[in-house]
């Protein structure tokens, strides 16, 4: 038998018999179910094994389908703590890359990581935005996203020759414009980016399930602290990006930079953050506000994939909290959705595409009962923003709503350039 099953069947035999007697109960300030209460003995053994439960099968199921079987999966692992964070992928296997000036890549690995960035001339002169990819790329939904974000900032931070043609993101007559306006600007690099493959040292469910987010998170905040101390690439300028469970890992990141240097990094965001399986015990874990001077997330699976709970300063639900989002198949493709928002908001005019409103649920959203002051998901996000905000996505490319801002420069010319202000130092944590 699944040992899982094993441990599942043991402990909702054990539930009952704690509701059997109302004296053994202790109260629960989450207010969850016991397993009992809403999954059977049979159901828990037509569970797959960890190892069968993979991308490529996620993406086979439904949308419910998919949010079913990770939601059990998920609250049977809360009980008992049936996944223990043991997964811990060593540096040499988290594999990476820069992007270099002419659209290269130029890899490296945890290991090298510094080194490699050592030898890239004048990197830092500019921001940094540094993506970690939290889900592997054997899936043909993750490659799409993670290119779509990387042609992105090659396109805003003039890595490369325009890319050509980009049928499903725009029409002919917006593709002309936009090489009109690639043309007249100066081709002088404006920024420089890093990805982090974490996702390709993820194997199957299990090992996404019991990756040590804690681990891997402080040696990226142990590397990030060598790049300022050895590159002096100011903090910042350092924009943290993660997806899925890499979102929790850029906290931790973060979290470890503050603790090794007595700074923050200037922002960092979530995309889609995942449910957390595997927990340490007696000690809280992944992403939460106050791990950079700013932290931004876009749920867009909510009670897929990802995770509906409040995590940043500001989190963003397109469509509202839900399994998915509108064109979305299955629960990687809506897991993915919000790394396609975020690449549509980089790319130099767009980014104001996906305005929004504060809003405690998204029917008081579509009652046209959101408060304050229109917001902006994506790059363009105002760094004084708080609380939860609503908006409507199409189902298609462009998925944003409103029609292309006037072409920004970088990201420091939406928010406040970190040369411009001295103050801003003086006053970091």
């Amino acid at each position: 038998m699944n040992p899982l099953r094993t441990v599942c069947l043991m402990a909702c035999l054990l539930a009952a018999s704690v509701m059997a007697n109302p004296q053994s109960r202790s109260n629960s300030l989450n207010g969850v179910d016991q397993p009992s209460n809403w999954v059977s003995p049979r159901e828990i053994e037509e569970l797959p094994s960890l190892k069968q439960v993979t991308l490529n099968k996620l993406q086979e199921m439904s949308l419910e389908e998919g949010a079913s079987l990770l939601d059990k999966l998920y609250h049977l692992s809360q009980f008992n703590g049936v996944f223990k964070p043991e997964y811990k992928p060593e540096p040499s296997q988290v594999r990476g890359y820069i992007v270099g000036e002419n659209g290269q890549k130029i890899q490296f690995n945890l290991n090298n990581f510094v080194q490699t960035v050592k030898r890239q001339q004048n990197f830092g002169d500019d921001e940094v935005t540094i993506f970690i990819q939290g889900l592997p790329q054997q899936s043909s939904q993750v490659q799409k996203a993670t290119r779509k974000l990387v042609q992105a900032y090659q396109q805003r931070y003039n890595l490369q020759p325009y890319p050509g043609t980009d049928s499903d993101s725009s029409s002919s007559e917006e593709q002309q414009q936009r090489r009109k306006q690639n043309d007249d600007q100066d081709d002088t690099k404006t920024g420089d980016l890093i990805v982090i493959q974490l996702g390709d040292a993820i194997e199957n469910f299990e090992q996404y399930a019991t990756l040590d987010i804690e681990r891997i998170g402080e040696i990226i905040g142990n590397r990030l602290v060598e790049l300022t101390n050895t590159v002096n690439v100011p903090q910042e300028i350092i924009h943290l990006i993660g997806s899925g469970p890499a979102a929790h890992v850029a906290g931790v990141a973060g979290r470890q930079f503050t603790r090794q240097t007595g700074h923050k990094l200037r922002r960092i965001t979530a995309l889609d953050p995942s449910k957390i399986y595997g927990k340490p015990e007696e000690k809280l874990t992944g992403l939460a506000r106050g791990d950079a001077d700013f932290v931004d997330a876009i749920h867009t699976s909510a009670y897929g994939m990802g995770t509906s709970e409040r995590l940043a300063n500001v989190d963003f639900y397109p469509n509202g909290p839900a399994t998915g989002v509108p064109g979305a198949e299955n629960v990687v493709e809506a897991a993915m959705r919000a790394t396609r928002y975020f690449a549509e908001s980089v790319r130099p005019g767009n980014e104001r595409n996906f305005p929004s409103v504060a809003a405690s649920s998204y029917k008081e959203y579509k009652q046209n009962k959101g408060y304050g002051k229109r917001a902006y998901m994506g790059i363009a996000t105002d760094f004084d923003l708080e609380g939860d905000y609503m908006l409507q996505v199409n189902s298609k490319s462009p998925f944003g709503r409103s029609t292309p801002a006037q072409t920004q420069s970088g990201y420091h010319a939406v928010h406040q350039p970190w040369r411009q202000s001295s103050s801003q130092a003086s006053h970091r944590q």
